[in-house]
């Protein structure tokens, strides 16, 4: 498993949280000080919480489970769709539709539509439209990739959500908590731990911080998804290997 290195979380400002005016004060176990009106984390147990959240991801990922990333502030949006991108993950980076958990057949049926509008492109059916018909199809599927694009090969409910900001991704966290669905955070010094199952406080405002806990969540996932591979593989040639001795002994008799 990937592990936190205080001194790189150091060096990406990861330490650095919200004026102390701002605070939330159930964040006072995960805060070591003040500094010039503003509250600094306490990287040392932003470390051991980063682990300790890895460690429950990397076993998620190597059940062949997905994790939905969700984070709309600008500072995230890129840093996050990246990493999403790479590890095959679903993501939103767009504004969250309200119910796409909780309302999740709903949702299906708007993605079933964009890939229904797909289908009369490669068919030629959009071609026999007019003009007009087809410039309104061609923004209702703009207007679904912005809001889809990244889901549309969700057939079901992620089995975690990983959150950017839970005060401003609040609907996000109340849809996943409402059925049971273990949350990930990055947590600011303004929030409310007590939301999340899996806490990661520090900078949730920088991008270099984001990306900084976005590198070593990524390693653990890759883990999983490898030690996933490398599972399916073995039973493969378990299954293989047995097919053969069978076929061996029914040649025998």
């Amino acid at each position: 498993m990937a592990k936190a290195n205080v001194k790189d979380l150091l060096e990406a400002g990861v330490h650095f949280g919200h004026m102390t005016r701002k605070w939330n004060p159930n964040m006072a176990p995960y805060i070591f000080m003040e500094k010039n009106g503003i509250h600094i984390v306490d990287l040392h147990k932003t470390a051991v919480k980063l682990d300790e959240a890895c460690s429950a991801l990397e076993k998620l990922t190597s059940a062949g489970k997905k994790v939905l990333f969700v984070a709309t502030k600008k500072q995230a949006k890129e840093v996050v769709a990246k990493h999403a991108s790479e590890l095959n993950m679903p993501y939103i980076t767009e504004r969250w539709p309200g119910g796409m958990l909780t309302n999740f057949v709903t949702i299906r049926k708007a993605v079933k539509k964009m890939n229904h509008i797909d289908k009369m492109k490669k068919d030629g059916t959009f071609e026999t439209l007019s003009k007009k018909e087809r410039l309104q199809v061609d923004r209702q599927r703009a207007n679904l990739e912005k809001n889809l694009g990244s889901i549309s090969d969700m057939v079901r409910l992620p089995s975690a959500i990983f959150v950017v900001d839970i005060m401003r991704e609040h609907i996000a966290v109340t849809e996943a908590k409402k059925l049971g669905i273990p949350v990930f955070g990055i947590v600011d010094t303004n929030s409310d731990p007590r939301k999340v199952d899996f806490v990661i406080p520090g900078n949730d405002d920088a991008s270099k911080s984001i990306d900084m806990i976005l590198n070593v969540v990524s390693d653990s996932i890759k883990e999983g998804q490898s030690q996933r591979k490398a599972d399916k593989e073995k039973s493969k040639e378990e299954g293989e290997k047995v097919s053969a001795e069978t076929d061996a002994d029914f040649d025998a008799e």
